[in-house]
């Protein structure tokens, strides 16, 4: 879910990023995480799985998606990792607690799509 995005120097030329300098979403971004079942462990827990939420925090600096690293498949490639906020209604029909409580939690980009 990574963007190439490019800027122009003082001195007139054009740089072009590349993938993973620049975070993907923003905060306030509308996401939905991925229904995916790999196997083997992951960070993303099932019951979050499929479910829509709002980016509140983009965290710094990139880092591995330590997933693929644990595997030895990354190569040490970055990204960034998004704090996503999820009403508790969305997870747990039935909360009874107040209805804009929320569940944060921490989830790289390639589980993220904008929605």
């Amino acid at each position: 879910m990574t963007t190439t995005t490019s800027a122009i120097t003082p001195s007139g030329l054009r740089v072009v990023k590349a993938l993973g300098e620049e975070p993907a979403l923003k905060v306030g971004d509308r996401v939905r995480i991925s229904i995916r079942f790999p196997i083997g462990h992951y960070r993303v827990p099932l019951y979050v799985r499929g479910k829509q939420g709002v980016v509140e925090m983009i965290l710094s600096p990139v880092a591995v998606n330590n997933e693929e690293e644990g595997y030895g498949r990354n190569a040490g490639i970055k990204g960034y990792y998004y704090r996503v906020g999820i009403l508790l209604l969305d997870l747990w029909p039935g909360y009874a607690g107040p209805p804009q409580d929320r569940l944060f939690i921490e989830v790289f980009e390639t589980w993220l799509e904008r929605i």
